[in-house]
């Protein structure tokens, strides 16, 4: 029973890189929210109806406020598009690698970004990793889940409990608990970065490329080990 939670692909599709990457989207929306003045790098949502109250109160400059980060959002997912489609002629690393890369150097540059007046410009950067990240990483065990949104994991998993309370069928119980897991490490990631902003403010940012450079790691080595693999046969 519960066997399928741990099974995977690819390393990319486990259930341990979910969670990793969910907690650094939780990290990303309240670092965003609590030092970069109040905008959610991941959940697009809010921006787009603060977007809409500032275009009807007429106030200009929020309205850029709030724009750029969706518009770097998107872009990120069609940076990561890209990635997928044209990374596959590359031998030294995965394509999820590459990615990973970018997004760390571009947190590591949002960590030095001074508070107050560059916000607009970290949270365009931060934005854009997450839209990277969030089309990056989609799937864990075969299910579609999203490591910075969250209102369809949420649903996903209240749909999944629902189907095990009427059907009993584990695999929906399964399903479920990976949602559910996938959720306590967003809450998670809030809380760690809550914690960390009140010690060191803007430079907790930190945290976020400590974990991805962990992620990567993780993808190196049974990269490492799946040429082994191969080259032995």
């Amino acid at each position: 029973m519960f066997s399928k939670i741990f099974k995977y692909n690819s390393l990319a599709e486990s259930l341990l890189t979910a969670l990793i990457m969910a907690l650094v989207g939780g990290f990303l929306d309240i670092y965003t929210y609590l030092c970069r003045g109040k905008v959610f790098a991941n959940t697009q949502t809010g921006n787009l109806v603060l977007l809409g109250h500032n275009i009807a109160e007429g106030n200009l400059k929020k309205v850029v406020y709030y724009a750029f980060p969706i518009v770097f959002f998107m872009l990120g997912v069609a940076v990561a598009e890209l990635l997928e489609h044209q990374w596959k002629v590359r031998n030294y690393i995965r394509w999820e690698q590459a990615a990973i890369i970018i997004e760390i150097v571009i947190l590591l540059l949002v960590m030095v970004i001074p508070l107050g007046t560059y916000n607009l410009f970290a949270n365009i950067l931060v934005s854009y990793s997450c839209g990277l990240q969030v089309q990056t990483f989609r799937k864990v065990n075969k299910l579609s889940y999203s490591s910075t949104m969250f209102t369809g994991n949420v649903k996903n998993a209240a749909e999944r409990l629902s189907n095990f309370a009427i059907t009993k069928e584990v695999e929906a119980l399964e399903s479920a608990i990976v949602y559910f897991s996938i959720i306590f490490m967003f809450i998670c990631g809030g809380v760690v970065g809550d914690l960390l902003i009140r010690y060191f403010e803007g430079k907790a940012g930190g945290f976020a490329p400590l974990m991805l450079i962990l992620v990567f790691i993780m993808l190196h080595r049974e990269k490492v080990k799946s040429s082994i693999s191969t080259m032995g046969r």
